[in-house]
């Protein structure tokens, strides 16, 4: 038993440790003076309405003994006592109201933008997906959209609102159990031909009425506390899934496949009420016994104090005054028991920004086992590349590409092309040795990300727009082979779901021939093009980085590519048992022409 009971005290003290980390660097930001005086004010206007509580306390005694006298001067004294008292409770909990809602905002809005800052630096966003996707675990943060946005709310709300209100029930606690104590005298009762006196009794029942309660609802709520955790996941995943639907809308219809994403939604809606049904069960459970709870705790202390009010020991109005101050007592006491539910969910939204802030900072302490550097050219040293899971596709390989090259990158589908690109963008944690890299070359992935809004904008991302002159965009598009664009470009719209493929792929070489780079890793990107517009562009494109001294890397499947090209670099399957178990080798040659 004192095994479990430590157990449960140091889980819980990791709990606050974890709040506190969560918490505190708001608080030590450069916000921290506007924080900490909004959150002092807050604490004295919840220590001014327990003071409030007494007054009224005091009030209830002297009202109810001028009703029992039928003392009108009394009477009509303390109504406007009352009037005075009501005003002044009312303004302190409007006030303490707009207060911890503006700290809750402020808060909020900084920990969303810390966040923020933090998983789209150094590419956090885009290692945590593939660590994901690696850990069969499940112990990488899932659907961190979700956590940003509603985790973030949840847990300043519920923290703040829960502190004070552990903060209340304490302070009353403090406030009225010297009233309860002095109210309720002492019950004497003989036992055994002794007679027994307690001083204090009502107290005492009221701790013992709570300390039972509090026993009983921690063992009927505490699997709320896992039941949200996994409903805040499964509302996250099907809300995802509703997203990627919408995204991939047209490839879904073209290969009616309406059906099958039905099903996954509905499969994931599935497990959103199932665990639902679960958790209402469980609050079901948990809301029965705290309404009992609850309502016992109305009567209890009448019942208790009521032979001394008909042996005519206490007035009506000491009567209501120990009615009110147990109600306080055991509220104080109670806070646990009415707040169980609260205290699940902060608790699992708790656990699911903890994770992912410890994802985060792991992240950013990580050191990337590829070590880059700038040069004139390219140039990799014992480079080794790895899938997610472990697999080694290339290993110790030593390439260079200088000025005047044209790299085309060939191999079997899935022999890591694209993936030996993200080792040369820095972007790949999975790869080890050395490359340098001339700086400001640019990669096109095969998939171009086209953001919605104005054309202008998605046309110059990720630059602004500003840097441009309203010709130079429309002579990118016209030299993409997109002139019908070249008037749309104050049109705002989904781009991504409005253009084609091959659009898309053409507005992404739009963006590079405006840009201008002297290095460019072309990753298919003109796979959705016919073969006249292929050899157009690619033209282009070699012609304007050959322009500016420097050279081009492609990965491309059509043969025609070939003739843009003086080398071609050929991942072929090789044994296991060599170079370390590498999967694949480079060989290298010169490119040859199509016709060839």
């Amino acid at each position: 038993m004192s095994s479990s009971v430590t157990a449960r005290a140091a889980t819980f003290a990791q709990v606050l440790r974890r709040v506190f980390a969560l918490a505190a660097p708001y608080f030590r930001s450069e916000e921290k003076w506007r924080a900490r005086t909004m959150f002092a004010a807050i604490v004295a206007l919840n220590l001014a309405y327990v003071y409030a509580l007494v007054l009224f306390n005091q009030w209830y005694g002297r009202f109810y003994d001028g009703l029992q006298n039928k003392d009108a001067a009394v009477f009509w004294r303390e109504i406007r006592v009352f009037v005075v008292l009501a005003f002044f409770n009312i303004a302190l909990q409007v006030l303490k109201f707009y207060v911890t809602q503006l700290l809750q905002l402020r808060w909020r809005s900084w920990m969303t933008r810390d966040y923020m800052t933090r998983w789209m630096a150094n590419r956090t966003f885009y290692h945590l997906e593939l660590a994901r996707y690696a850990n069969k675990d499940g112990q990488t943060p899932d659907n961190p959209d979700q956590r940003i946005q509603e985790d973030m709310q949840l847990f300043t709300d519920y923290t703040m609102t829960l502190s004070m209100g552990l903060l209340n029930a304490v302070v009353t606690l403090v406030s009225f159990v010297g009233i309860l104590w002095g109210l309720s005298g002492s019950v004497e009762f003989s036992m055994g031909g002794t007679t027994y006196q307690i001083v204090g009794a009502m107290v005492w029942l009221a701790i013992a009425y709570c300390v039972v309660g509090t026993v009983i609802t921690h063992f009927i709520g505490r699997p709320l506390i896992g039941t949200n955790f996994r409903q805040q996941r499964f509302e996250a995943d099907f809300r995802h899934h509703l997203v990627r639907v919408r995204e991939y809308s047209e490839a879904i219809a073209l290969d009616r496949g309406e059906k099958v994403e039905h099903g996954q939604l509905d499969m994931r809606f599935g497990s959103v009420l199932r665990n639902y049904l679960l958790l209402i069960k469980q609050q079901k459970n948990l809301i029965t016994f705290t309404s009992f709870f609850g309502q016992a705790a109305v009567i209890f202390p009448f019942v208790v104090a009521a032979p001394r009010f008909f042996s005519g020991a206490i007035q009506l109005g000491q009567l209501m005054q120990i009615s009110s101050a147990f109600g306080k007592v055991q509220d104080s006491l109670s806070w646990f028991v009415d707040n169980y539910d609260k205290v699940a969910v902060w608790r699992a939204t708790t656990d699911r920004l903890t994770s992912f802030d410890d994802a985060m900072r792991a992240h950013a302490a990580q050191a990337m086992p590829l070590q880059r550097g700038e040069a004139a050219d390219l140039r990799s040293d014992d480079l080794s590349v790895a899938l997610p899971n472990g697999t080694s596709l290339l290993s110790g390989a030593a390439l260079a590409v200088k000025p005047g090259d044209s790299v085309l990158l060939q191999g079997s589908s899935g022999s890591g092309k694209s993936t030996l690109f993200r080792s040369f963008a820095g972007i790949w944690p999975f790869a080890s040795g050395h490359v340098k890299m001339p700086d400001g070359a640019v990669f096109m992935p095969q998939r171009p990300y086209v953001p919605d809004g104005k054309l202008r904008d998605a046309l110059t991302y990720p630059n602004p727009a500003a840097d441009f002159t309203d010709e130079q965009l429309r002579k990118a598009l016209t030299d993409a082979l997109l002139p019908d664009l070249a008037s749309r470009l104050d049109d705002s719209d989904s781009w991504s779901q409005k253009l084609s493929g091959g659009e898309q792929q053409r507005l992404a070489i739009a963006r590079v021939l405006l840009k201008k780079p002297a290095w460019l890793f072309a990753d298919e990107v003109t796979s959705a093009l016919d073969a006249q517009a292929e050899g157009v562009l690619y033209k282009r494109l070699s012609d304007m980085v050959h322009a500016a001294g420097g050279a081009m890397v492609s990965i491309a499947h059509r043969a025609a590519v070939g003739d843009f090209h003086n080398q071609r670099w050929t991942l072929v399957p090789q044994e296991e048992a060599t170079a370390g178990g590498a999967r694949y080798r480079l060989n290298i040659s010169a490119a040859q022409p199509a016709a060839a």
